[in-house]
């Protein structure tokens, strides 16, 4: 759940309220609906056509501008009414303008000026649409752009990032700091010459560049950049153009196209496929929105009052079940995966959408290529006025084909809980959350040795496959890692945290399921304490590559563990069948400890048997394991695939030693 909204108080509704909602329902899906690919401006032999859905509207005019702010309109055309709720307008082959709006008259009221939903190229600030083709301005090569291979969804490890926490740092040796540009950059260096940017990217060893909302938002004002304003950008203005702010020149439609196109060829020609982070359950100011000034009423769920319902905690949620807004954000999806090369998507508190749009968009995707990602927050940040069994939470997942969601349930178990911040986890010698553990470690999945009923939040599997499971202990919201096992551990030396931190991931990363890392985190990086830091300057935010430097060991342990994953089939399991066949916890362990073997060539794995071993607990626990001769291969900080020593035992079983808070992984 978003640490940045504020929770809302449970709605109790009446048999009255469900007959007043049921009645504005039934008003919404009287209004005619528009099936056609050709919403929005649309470009045949170079001319442009505009075809808006404004199916309450008695008249809708056209306007053009010369230019994306101020000035009067140069020219004005009345829109034709047209089929399914739409008008239409073809304009001249040679426009007086270069940029457009449209202005709806409803029950004899004069909107406001808008681009319309469908807007693909806007200038300053978004206030208006451009007369441009995408397509027309693409950066050199781009048809030859080709995603990069995948196998299958267990094989990805997600590194997440914002655009300017990568590259803003005054020691990051990016020069185009804070931009699209910047991301692509390769061959930049930091303190004592580190890989930073996108070659640390690729040093480090993941396979998917997950950047936070790179769409257009509104809460940072493209004409002020000098003033370095941040923010992560969970506020949408438009759904399918890209952030003016990434770009070197806002105020250039191509620009933001053309430079966000590029930072997706180099990823794809550094190995990186890319995630958006999108956020299609609500929109910064719904009242001034296109939505509103076009179709008002029908985007947005609404309480029996007549207000906007607000399961976002944002003061809207949109309609996603009703059929203009589905096919809204379907066609938006598709689109960056189409005309972007988008790779995958991360839904930003999923659980407000609906189900049906879900399916939708995964058949969407799977027309452009079956393997492009899906995944999100499966849950909300409050009360809804549609029904949980229609919405795409959790406790639905098992009920989507290839979309995945995030545990919670394994984050909060190994860490602590996210909001109370001075909560340990098991990996700090937390007892009794060995279960919620165990539970991420089969990637949510059914599991004929887990106590569900011990389960942290969920009391049984919600995912039918590993891939519908994303794993992670930290991501930009609440407090990084570091500072949260800072803030649990008060009395811990560093040394101590630094051995938490890495029992943290390495849980992660050899768990089943995908594994998710905010980027810096694997050099222990800190927001100063910030539990919420979404606009917060650069200096709470950026990514300190200094760090990487002064964390090299911890650094390289991470690097190294990322490679044992990659390398080794068993810790990516493709089923739930083969996690049950294969996944075997080992049994009376003591408290806040758990050991697990992968066995029998587990994913036609080139390891037999594999014991992975956990210690939360702050001094050394003795653990019994099946005796054999075995190789250590991770160690406390330290990985090596060859062996870091050769240990044996005779009889049925034989008993370890792990040291405090950390991991042991023998193979046999």
């Amino acid at each position: 759940m978003k640490s940045r909204f504020l929770f809302v108080l449970l709605l109790t509704v009446s048999s009255l309220t469900t007959c007043r909602t049921a009645r504005v329902t039934d008003a919404y899906a009287a209004y005619p609906t528009y099936n056609g690919p050709d919403l929005g401006l649309t470009f045949i032999k170079g001319q442009a056509r505009l075809r808006v859905w404004a199916p309450t509207a008695e008249k809708l005019q056209l306007k053009l501008y010369a230019e994306g702010t101020g000035g009067a309109p140069v020219a004005e055309y009345a829109m034709q009414k047209s089929g399914g709720g739409t008008w239409v307008y073809t304009l001249p082959a040679q426009p007086a303008g270069r940029f457009y709006v449209v202005q709806a008259t409803i029950k004899g009221k004069q909107m406001a000026e808008v681009p319309d939903p469908y807007v693909h190229a806007v200038g300053l600030n978004g206030q208006r649409g451009a007369l441009l083709d995408p397509a027309a301005v693409n950066p050199p090569n781009w048809t030859d752009d080709l995603r990069p291979r995948l196998k299958q969804p267990t094989d990805l490890v997600i590194g997440e990032a914002h655009i300017r926490d990568l590259t803003m740092h005054p020691q990051s040796g990016v020069r185009h700091q804070g931009k699209f540009l910047g991301v692509a950059e390769a061959d930049t260096r930091g303190p004592a010459g580190v890989k930073t940017g996108l070659d640390h990217l690729t040093e480090l060893g993941i396979t998917h560049l997950h950047l936070l909302p790179t769409n257009d938002f509104a809460s940072i004002d493209e004409s002020r950049l000098a003033e370095n304003l941040y923010n992560w950008g969970y506020d949408p203005l438009h759904y399918s153009v890209p952030e003016g702010s990434f770009a070197t020149n806002p105020a250039d439609p191509a620009a933001r196209i053309r430079e966000m196109k590029q930072l997706v060829r180099n990823l794809h020609r550094n190995g990186l496929r890319l995630v958006l982070d999108v956020v299609y359950n609500h929109t910064a100011e719904a009242g001034r929105s296109s939505f509103e000034q076009l179709v008002p009423g029908y985007y947005y769920r609404h309480t029996p009052d007549g207000g906007y319902s607000n399961a976002s905690a944002c003061g809207n949620e949109v309609a996603s079940e009703r059929p203009m807004v589905r096919k809204l954000i379907v066609e938006s999806v598709a689109y960056w995966a189409r005309e972007y090369h988008a790779d995958g998507f991360r839904f930003d508190l999923m659980g407000v959408l609906d189900l049906r749009t879900m399916r939708a968009v995964r058949v969407a995707l799977d027309q452009i290529d079956h393997s492009i990602l899906m995944y999100g927050e499966g849950w909300a940040a409050g009360a809804s006025p549609l029904p949980e069994a229609e919405r795409a939470l959790k406790a639905n997942i098992g009920k989507l084909d290839r979309v995945a969601a995030f545990s919670d349930e394994l984050r909060d178990g190994v860490k602590g809980h996210f909001a109370r911040r001075t909560e340990p986890g098991f990996a700090s010698g937390q007892p009794g959350l060995e279960e919620s553990v165990k539970f991420g470690i089969v990637a949510a999945t059914q599991h004929p040795q887990l106590d569900y009923s011990k389960v942290n939040y969920s009391k049984g599997p919600w995912a039918a496959s590993p891939q519908q499971t994303i794993n992670y202990v930290a991501c930009h919201d609440d407090q990084v890692l570091w500072d949260k096992l800072a803030a649990s551990n008060p009395a811990a030396s560093e040394a101590d945290r630094m051995r938490m931190d890495l029992l943290s991931n390495t849980i992660v990363f050899t768990s089943q399921g995908v594994p998710f890392l905010p980027i810096g985190d694997e050099f222990l990086r800190s927001k100063g304490g910030s539990h919420n830091s979404f606009n917060e300057p650069d200096a709470i935010n950026q990514i300190d590559w200094s760090r990487k430097t002064r964390y090299a060991r911890v650094y390289e342990f991470y690097r190294q563990l990322i490679a044992l994953r990659r390398a080794h089939p068993a810790f990516r399991l493709p089923t739930q069948e083969l996690v049950q066949r294969h996944l075997e916890f080992l049994p009376n362990l003591p408290a806040t400890t758990i050991g697990y073997r992968l066995k029998d060539y587990a994913g036609g794995d080139t390891w037999d048997t594999i014991v992975v071993l956990f210690n939360g607990n702050r001094q050394p626990a003795r653990l019994p394991i099946p005796a054999a001769r075995y190789s250590v291969v991770l160690a406390e900080d330290q990985i090596n695939p060859a062996g870091l020593r050769q240990i044996e035992g005779v009889g049925e079983t034989m008993t370890i030693e792990v040291p405090a808070s950390s991991a042991l992984i023998l193979v046999k």
